[in-house]
């Protein structure tokens, strides 16, 4: 079973407080995917399917404006 979860695609839910984001672009930056994207001088999400969890937007930002949570990990937590 535990095999069968490493292979299960990461399903990420990021949200981004846009009050909060001063947009200092630095999780955009850092992000490997390109997931982020920068709009309207605020952080935004522009491909998720291709986030891959790791956090590094949200452990970064000095705002704390982003989470980043892995569902599979979330609903595993719930059962």
């Amino acid at each position: 079973m535990a095999e069968e979860t490493l292979r299960r695609k990461r399903e990420a839910v990021i949200t981004i407080n846009t009050a909060w984001c001063k947009g200092c672009v630095i999780c955009v930056e850092l992000c490997p995917e390109r997931v982020l994207v920068m709009e309207s001088g605020k952080a935004k999400v522009a491909d998720l399917e291709k986030c891959t969890v790791c956090g590094l937007c949200e452990l970064r930002c000095p705002d704390f404006a982003i989470t980043v949570v892995d569902k599979n990990k979330t609903e595993k937590a719930g059962e």
